[in-house]
């Protein structure tokens, strides 16, 4: 049984650590700054850096409340507007649902390697184990943070597209770039910087769980 929990501590770590950096993407309001200034997308919009960040917290505020629908204003040219239209809306509480399920993932992950540290310290006092899970667990995160980079880096387009069609059941996220204000706002560009941060911010996470994990194996006598 200990065996069993150690190794579901190794396939969770990966899980936990994953849905942290995007949970931490969806919610950090300088990715949101940073993308727009990058891709000007004041220019594209014709929306002044006020209000854009007026539709970065906008958004934020939603995805983390419990409204099915958005309902997003902002000024254009001195006059009230309204950014999403109904196709836009809809997508965006399919998003919202898909950022919800991570919360969850996140949270169940969160528990049981909480639940799992407390035991090996404090009933088993079996700091090896502690130290063999975080370790195998940050190993197996960095392998597959260092697939997904090179998928991301080979051909973003196509693990765009595949993770549009896997994750949606409908072809609402296929927006029309010229006139949807939330494909101006986060062009493809912004979504391959944000993979790369959440991969990265991933990994990072990985080396700080493997080097504990290593650093208890060093510590604690066979």
């Amino acid at each position: 049984m200990r065996n069993i929990t150690q190794w579901l501590l190794v396939v969770c770590l990966p899980v936990l650590l994953l849905t942290a950096s995007l949970s931490a993407a969806a919610n950090c309001l300088w990715l949101y700054k940073y993308g727009f200034e990058k891709y000007d997308i004041s220019q594209v919009t014709g929306l002044a850096p006020a209000e854009l960040d007026k539709a970065a917290r906008g958004l934020i505020s939603y995805f983390n409340s419990g409204d099915d629908f958005i309902s997003l204003a902002v000024e254009k040219d001195g006059k009230p507007f309204t950014l999403f239209n109904e196709r836009e809306v809809i997508h965006l509480r399919d998003v919202k649902g898909l950022f919800r399920l991570g919360y969850y993932v996140l949270l169940g992950t969160l528990v049981y390697t909480l639940a799992f540290i407390g035991v090996s310290l404090f009933w088993w006092r079996d700091r090896r184990r502690l130290g063999r899970g975080l370790f195998f667990g940050g190993c197996l995160t960095l392998v597959l943070m260092l697939v997904l980079g090179l998928m991301i880096a080979i051909d973003f387009d196509r693990f765009f597209l595949q993770f549009h069609l896997l994750s949606f059941a409908n072809d609402l996220w296929m927006l029309n770039p010229a006139t949807d204000y939330l494909i101006m706002l986060f062009p493809q560009g912004f979504w391959f910087d944000a993979a790369l941060y959440c991969a990265l911010a991933t990994a990072a996470g990985a080396l700080i769980s493997g080097g504990i994990g290593w650093w208890l194996l060093r510590r604690s006598p066979e």
